[in-house]
């Protein structure tokens, strides 16, 4: 049985994409899309990590503070960022402010910098290959065997806040995996 649902153009879409419109547009143009550079998915795992005990909706209204906070989410300025801007974070009302999540961006970006062939070649390197799409919300896992491994592999080069549900959901959110349900008029690129 699908959980899809129709939109108000007729579009059958993953239940979580029908609405409100910033989701939807989201779901539409965003979710499940390639992400390549190490700048465009250090954002996503940093909002992934900012989302953990959130609502989605929550990150994506705030996501132009978040950007805006974070300079553009550029690793190399970001691993700059020291006391005085841990402050200014914690200040900044358009953004979670969270001391251990705005400390862990930091320290991952850090971590970033270290990875000798950079953060996409690492993310990537754990994306499984194409599999069915699953027919339900109920068969969309949480974690899979690659998040775990990926989550560790990242903790151990010094990662924060990438737990393997953090980690399927930025695999989820940059197209490594296609998680629209099967139905679903999303193709991803």
């Amino acid at each position: 049985m699908s959980d899809l649902v129709l939109g108000a153009d007729g579009r059958p879409r993953c239940p979580w994409g029908a609405g409100p419109e910033i989701y939807t547009a989201y779901h539409d143009t965003e979710w499940g899309q390639r992400v390549d550079g190490d700048d465009a998915l250090f954002e996503r795992l940093c909002l992934e990590a900012f989302q953990s005990g959130l609502s989605w909706l929550t990150i994506l209204r705030k996501r132009e503070s978040f950007r805006a906070a974070f300079a553009g989410f550029e690793i190399a300025r970001v691993a700059q960022y020291g006391d005085d801007d841990v402050t200014r974070l914690l200040g900044d009302s358009g953004i979670v402010r969270n001391r251990a999540k705005i400390e862990a961006a930091i320290a991952n970006a850090r971590a970033a910098l270290d990875l000798p062939d950079g953060l996409a070649a690492l993310l990537w390197s754990y994306a499984p290959k194409p599999r069915p799409r699953p027919g339900s919300l109920a068969d969309t896992p949480a974690a899979t065997t690659e998040s775990k491994a990926l989550a560790k592999d990242l903790k151990r080069r010094g990662f924060r806040f990438v737990g393997p549900t953090t980690a399927y959901a930025t695999m989820q959110a940059t197209g490594m995996v296609d998680d629209h349900l099967d139905g679903c008029w999303v193709s991803p690129t």
